[in-house]
């Protein structure tokens, strides 16, 4: 698309690092002596929640061949929204040296900010086993998780991605037969606030560049030939009807800000008195080193 086929694997990066802020949890179960009685490590997919509660509903009796043991989590990616908050300025760039190759760089453009909403379900039987679920995740967030991700390689970009909690919902499922399990499930809701990059590009060093510095005097007028960049200090004969008629003239007034500037002794760092607007401008020339002269 638009001349180009990049993939950097943004998205599938956020899911996986998402899903590998929950893959440690343990419950344990107790006797009424408080003796530890299970451990067991709450399993955690990618996929939404219909999905594992089809399966109970299914296969209500948990035959062990088929069966699908709680608690176990899972998550799924629900939208996704620009954020115009963090919108940096379009035009910057990440530039980054690879290689021996000293006479090109590679770079990049500012990335486009996206809140990714993820939803993490908990499904449970036993109410103490999500109490403790929960109580592993939530003091974690406040409200957020920030996470380092190695996000271009290729250019070695690291940046900090956070993850913020935006509350959390219980459903308990207790209404039916009594061959109909119960399901209690918690959903905790999260936006990670990513960034999507641009193609990765290569330019070639900037190592010289050419200036040119004219001193005016005060209340003078002046053309500026846009076509070639050079500045036409005698305009006795060029007249308004000129430059309207060729595009290529614009004329303007200098009105000096400071009395008494000693031409004679300025500097590349001078403002020779005036307040001056610049503007960038391509001649369509190349300059000769040699002949110290466009061509």
């Amino acid at each position: 698309m638009f001349g180009q086929t990049f993939y950097h694997e943004l998205l599938r990066k956020y899911i996986i690092m998402f899903g590998n802020l929950f893959n440690d949890i343990q419950v344990n179960r107790y006797d009424s002596s408080n003796n530890l009685v299970t451990n067991l490590r709450v399993p955690v997919n990618y996929g939404p929640r219909e999905k594992a509660l089809s399966r109970l509903d299914q296969n209500p009796d948990l035959i062990p061949e088929y069966a699908m043991i709680l608690p176990r989590m899972s998550f799924e990616m629900t939208s996704m929204n620009y954020a115009p908050t963090r919108k940096l300025n379009t035009i910057d760039r990440k530039v980054y040296q690879t290689g021996s190759d000293t006479s090109r760089l590679k770079f990049q453009y500012n990335p486009v900010p996206y809140d990714i909403n993820m939803a993490l379900s908990i499904m449970v039987k036993n109410a103490d086993d999500g109490a403790q679920i929960l109580e592993q995740i939530l003091p974690y967030f406040t409200p957020e998780w920030t996470t380092t991700m190695n996000v271009i390689p290729e250019m070695n970009v690291k940046q900090d991605i956070p993850v913020v909690l935006q509350g959390v919902s219980t459903e308990d499922t207790y209404e039916g037969s009594f061959e109909q399990r119960r399901a209690l499930i918690h959903t905790i809701d999260f936006i990670i606030k990513g960034y999507f990059y641009g193609p990765v590009r290569t330019s070639e060093v900037i190592k010289s560049a050419q200036v040119d510095i004219a001193a005016v005097t005060a209340n003078t007028q002046f053309q500026i030939d846009l076509q070639s960049g050079r500045t036409l200090l005698d305009t006795q004969n060029i007249t308004d009807a000129d430059v309207d008629r060729t595009g290529r003239n614009s004329r303007i007034e200098i009105v000096p800000t400071v009395e008494g500037e000693d031409l004679a002794n300025i500097d590349a760092a001078d403002n020779f008195g005036f307040g001056v607007t610049k503007n960038f401008y391509i001649d369509g020339k190349k300059y000769n080193p040699v002949t110290d002269s466009d061509e």
